[in-house]
């Protein structure tokens, strides 16, 4: 491996006691000690130092985790349980295994890109690692795993037999001086090309794994892109917020008719455009690059229909101030999507803002397109793909909505 990990720090113990309410969190599997939480700590603990949280009173253990000094979230549980472990490469190996067989099913499909390791969802908190084909892409998020890296690397490597890894840092962490990393460094093997090849159910695409967002795509969608793409053959599509085209190309790989990828981003639409060419298709691609609320207002005016439309857009609630804009922007384009849909079409709604419950999202929509004048059937809800297993509610943030109009 590439020796570029510049953190000589070896993690201590320490001992760790919490309030009546942050210990019941834990209790209850969840992977978050705030700061505010911790009655009492030992030894001066340093980011990346193991902490063994006691129960407050029968001081029992309850959990392990690892001590982030950097972060209001201070202690970032991998362990729950009154068993005391070993905290080392091969406790690491064992949940990279785990999180393994839970893919298994996935990976007999035609596709070689998933999510191998989704942060605290499979005991990784901020850490991810995805593989494209046999490139692995790993996002860091803390430095709490620093000390811990290079036998994780190793681990994560020999699990998806990869042979190339490029490690991705959060923002925060490109400008720590705690590590010798720099973001989309290749640290083992060699890439010929910075945009990876890959395929999702049988349909080929590309992620740019050095400069893309997060790792380079986003893996989360994948059931729904197949699912879209089964219900398009013959159809008029339009996918709204398309990014790389991931609805699109899906969609006019199983026969539709005409696709057309909506993104105020003419560098997405570039990026649509190749992964289509990637795939034998015979219908028409369009792309339209500008606002979406505004290009969608004027297809409106023009009249426009289509008979599937997806609007998947990005987050609109990061903070918990947003929220009540959040949930304007979705009945806003609920409204204009419902405009949009064909006789008989159907309109898909996906929202990735955690902090706008999956409850709350369908019960808008559903809301939404009862004030409307046509019948229509919620044909189904769904949330994350297999690869994105959901362990605490925070974990929960991905769903999709698909509504049948019945004329």
């Amino acid at each position: 491996m590439n020796k570029t990990v510049k953190n000589n720090s070896h993690p201590q113990s320490i001992a760790v006691k919490l309030t009546s309410r942050g210990e019941q969190f834990v209790v209850r599997g969840h992977p978050w000690v705030f700061s505010n939480s911790i009655v009492k700590v030992s030894n001066n603990p340093q980011t990346g130092d193991i902490a063994i949280i006691f129960s407050k009173n029968k001081n029992k253990l309850i959990a392990i985790g690892l001590y982030d000094s950097n972060s209001p979230i201070r202690i970032k549980i991998i362990h729950h349980g009154k068993n005391r472990v070993e905290i080392n490469t091969k406790f690491f190996h064992q949940k990279i295994q785990l999180a393994f067989e839970k893919r298994t099913d996935l990976l007999k499909t035609t596709t070689n890109s998933y999510r191998l390791l989704f942060g605290e969802n499979d005991g990784f908190p901020g850490l991810i690692a995805d593989v494209y084909d046999r490139v692995l892409v790993i996002k860091l998020y803390s430095e709490i795993w620093l000390p811990y890296l290079e036998s994780i690397i190793d681990s994560l490597q020999e699990t998806s037999k990869t042979n190339t890894v490029v490690i991705r840092l959060s923002r925060k962490l490109q400008y720590s001086k705690s590590h010798g990393l720099k973001d989309g460094n290749v640290i083992i093997g060699a890439l010929v090309n910075e945009v990876v090849q890959f395929i999702e159910h049988g349909v080929k695409f590309s992620a740019n794994v050095i400069k893309g967002h997060k790792t380079g795509y986003f893996l989360d969608h994948r059931e729904n892109r197949r699912r879209v793409g089964e219900l398009s053959k013959g159809k008029t599509v339009l996918d709204v917020f398309s990014y790389a085209g991931g609805f699109s190309i899906h969609a006019l790989a199983n026969g539709a008719d005409e696709v057309t990828s909506l993104d105020i981003s003419k560098q997405a639409l570039d990026i649509a455009k190749h992964n289509a060419k990637l795939n034998e298709f015979r219908g028409i691609h369009k792309t339209i690059s500008g606002d979406a609320f505004q290009v969608l207002d004027d297809l409106i005016k023009n009249k426009k229909k289509y008979d599937v439309v997806v609007i998947d857009p990005p987050s609109f609630a990061k903070q918990e101030s947003e929220i009540s804009l959040a949930k304007k922007k979705y009945a806003e384009l609920a409204k204009l999507g419902e405009q949009l849909t064909a006789k008989k079409g159907l309109l898909v709604l996906a929202s990735c803002s955690s902090r706008v419950s999956a409850q709350s999202f369908f019960d808008l929509n559903q809301q939404v397109l009862n004030s409307r004048t046509r019948l229509f059937e919620t044909y189904l809800k769904t949330t994350h793909d297999k690869d994105h297993p959901v362990s605490f509610p925070e974990g929960a943030y991905l769903k999709c909505g698909y509504y049948r109009f019945l004329e």
